[in-house]
């Protein structure tokens, strides 16, 4: 099978022992490419520098909503400049998250708006991340994130920038049909994770998603799939999620794996084949 994880931080250190063997897991399973998030200006800068050793993998480079107390004076500046790599495929992991108490709202804001902006100056799609302060899947968090994409979003469409075409990818979603809906309508896809082996609130969701808007990623090294669940995880593991995609949808599993290829290469533009 052809295959892609679209998230996976393989520059943390829980990847340090074995990273070579993890690669080569990688291959042997059928995944071509691998993009690897940044979360700060310091893992953007591991992120590209281990995207440039090896053809399989690509970085998108940003701050991420729970370190946004790190965006300082320069790390735009700093993003800009990794971005020039040919290895960089989006601006991210950025975003929300209410869930954790690590930055103010309103801060969280203003750092995504800045990396929102950065992201359309470089034509650049974006990794957005998304939690809720609570076990609720909709709540003030997704609101106040859909109102700032669909803000930027208009903007784009308002220039006819054709990264409206492809904005970016809501990652490892776990938010409410309605929300998926809203950000599909606005041009986004949607990250399936591990949990969909083994939960039936995302199996319903992905059943009602179409499938040319999905895209399958590890977030290793978190939310391993069944039968791996509690273990790290690592991007071999992605074919499970396709695996459990094909079941919930009817299509082989061939048929997942080849389609979400397809999408993540609209989406991040890396030429095929390798």
């Amino acid at each position: 099978m052809r295959l892609t994880d679209t998230h996976c931080h393989l520059d943390f250190q829980k990847f340090d022992p074995d990273r070579s063997a993890v690669l080569e897991r990688a291959a042997r399973a059928g995944i071509e490419r691998i993009l690897i998030p940044g979360i700060t200006l310091t893992s953007s800068r591991a992120a590209v520098k281990l995207a440039e050793s090896h053809p399989m993998l690509f970085a998108a480079v940003g701050v991420h909503p729970t370190e946004a107390g790190t965006f300082q004076v320069g790390t735009l500046e700093g993003l800009r400049e990794l971005a020039a790599s040919n290895k960089v495929k989006a601006i991210g992991e950025i975003g929300l998250d209410y869930y954790w108490d690590a930055a103010p709202h309103d801060l969280q804001q203003r750092v995504l708006r800045e990396q929102l902006d950065l992201a359309a100056e470089l034509g650049l799609p974006v990794v957005i991340h998304l939690r809720e302060q609570g076990d609720a899947p909709d709540g003030p968090c997704a609101a106040d994130l859909l109102k700032l994409l669909a803000d930027w979003v208009a903007g784009l469409r308002s220039r006819n920038d054709p990264l409206a075409e492809r904005p970016g990818v809501l990652h490892s979603f776990s938010g409410s049909l309605a929300t998926a809906q809203q950000a599909i309508r606005l041009g986004f896809y949607l990250g399936v994770t591990g949990p969909v082996t083994y939960r039936k609130e995302r199996q319903e969701l992905i059943a009602a998603l179409p499938l040319d808007r999905l895209l399958i990623e590890t977030d290793s090294p978190f939310l391993a799939p069944a039968p791996q669940r509690g273990k790290r995880n690592e991007p071999a593991f992605v074919g499970r999620i396709a695996d459990k995609i094909a079941e919930i949808q009817f299509y082989r599993a061939e048929e997942v794996a080849a389609q979400t290829t397809v999408n993540a290469g609209h989406l991040f533009r890396w030429k095929n084949p390798l």
